[in-house]
């Protein structure tokens, strides 16, 4: 039997499609390695092991006569923990919310059920979701792919670990500020962040409802593809037939490319070239609402404090101190404040998709830095504070602005690619992504 635990999602359907792998056997193969692994604790809250046994053998009888109900039917796939598993604790990284069992699966955990995937388990994650970076004292701190002393980025920490470690063929993440793009590029992954609304939220724990969105972690844009079409109950979006040729892509100028480290800037570069030669036209522009939005800092604190309010109130000690802040940050902030930065804003999106609707997306580094180290972040509140403002710096760009995002890796360790379309433009974006990874990752 070929090895599932070396397969993107992607492949091991297809592999289960040929009946090349048994859909049990390749869970036992997770199952093992997961069982094997000296930081499986740190990655994954919960196996949900009887769930998925019970998935996989359905799938397995489908498999057998030829009745899959579609390309990823039998794939394991963990979730964060934010997202509602019956019968299992989703506590968000919080002890706010300790013992809290819901009795339903979220709405698109009941879309990848139909849709034949096998709940592999619930992965960790930053407290509430509210971090860039991955650390949790309250729980657990997954680790990054290329570097043990450093954290694996947030929110969705976890559920990158797990995708990297080989742990998981695939993971289903949240992304608020870059909490699916952080991870997934600081441990070589694909991330999709969608457009807010593309994807159901019922049954996913909240931070702020106005930027929430769901997306998945994976190793591959193929793989990408298939999951937001599980996710969103949509047939695949074909990226064989319809290749994504040439094209004009944008490279935003500004605050964006300021202060890069040396590798994520040669990563950027290097991709630059390669695009380039693939046959992609590429200039630089500027776009002075993207700088007026990132200003907006306090949009997501306000409404974040505003969702958790009486929980945090009640028991502040329950929290982490440097994430307890963040929401505090929210606290005080006028109404009359908060109303005037949410209709900015509206009008910077407005203007955004005037000033860049000619190009086919926009490019830009997804983080400008590299892994923090993780005992440090726990002992230097500035280099805590400084890092996860330079960690989630880009990828806000797309969450303010309402549109979708990709980042794909590149050749260097823990550097991703960002690719930016306009809202609900997932499709597009998804082949230009496939163009994208085609080119950089020769």
């Amino acid at each position: 039997m070929a090895d599932p635990l070396k397969m993107s999602a992607s492949e091991l359907g297809e592999a289960f499609e040929n009946n090349l792998i048994d859909p049990v056997e390749a869970l036992e193969a997770f199952f093992d390695a997961i069982q094997k692994n000296t930081l499986t604790d740190r990655i994954y809250v919960e196996v949900t092991k009887a769930r998925a046994v019970g998935e996989a053998e359905d799938a397995r009888k489908r498999q057998k006569f030829n009745a899959r109900t579609g390309p990823l039917d039998g794939v394991p796939v963990s979730w964060k923990d934010l997202f509602d598993v019956a019968g299992h604790q989703t506590n968000a990284g919080s002890d706010l919310l300790k013992g809290r069992i819901p009795k339903n699966d979220c709405a698109i955990l009941k879309l990848a059920s139909i849709n034949g995937l096998v709940t592999l388990g619930k992965t960790h994650m930053s407290e509430l979701a509210f971090s860039g970076l991955g650390l949790n004292p309250i729980t657990q701190t997954p680790p990054c792919v290329n570097d043990l002393g450093a954290v694996a980025g947030g929110s969705s920490s976890g559920a990158a670990a797990s995708v990297a470690f080989g742990l998981a063929p695939a993971a289903i993440g949240s992304d608020t500020g870059g909490s699916v793009r952080i991870p997934a590029a600081w441990n070589d992954l694909v991330g999709l962040k969608t457009t807010v609304g593309r994807v159901s939220m019922e049954g996913v724990v909240p931070l702020c409802r106005s930027f929430d969105t769901v997306g998945p972690i994976v190793k591959t844009v193929d793989d990408a593809a298939l999951l937001f079409s599980v996710l969103t109950g949509n047939k695949p979006v074909d990226l064989k037939s319809k290749p994504f040729e040439g094209g004009r892509l944008a490279i935003l100028k500004g605050t964006a490319l300021n202060d890069l480290q040396q590798k994520p800037a040669l990563a950027f570069e290097e991709s630059v070239k390669a695009l380039s030669k693939f046959g992609f036209k590429i200039e630089e522009i500027e776009v002075a609402e993207v700088e007026s939005a990132l200003a907006l800092s306090s949009l997501v604190p306000t409404e974040a404090y505003a969702e958790w309010r009486d929980e945090i109130e009640a028991s502040p000690e329950l929290m982490y101190e440097k994430i307890l802040q963040r929401f505090l940050g929210g606290r005080d902030v006028l109404a009359s404040d908060y109303l005037k930065a949410t209709s900015d804003l509206e009008v910077f999106k407005r203007m955004y998709v005037n000033k860049v609707s000619e190009f086919d997306a926009v490019i830009l580094p997804t983080c400008p830095i590299l892994p923090p180290n993780l005992e440090r972040l726990k002992s230097d509140n500035g280099y805590y504070v400084s890092q996860n403002l330079m960690a989630l710096r880009n990828t806000r760009i797309a969450n303010l602005l309402g549109i979708c995002a990709l980042t794909i890796p590149t050749n260097h360790p823990s550097c991703g690619v960002s690719i930016m379309a306009l809202p609900n433009m997932e499709e597009k974006l998804l082949r230009i992504g496939r163009a994208a990874e085609l080119a950089i990752r020769k």
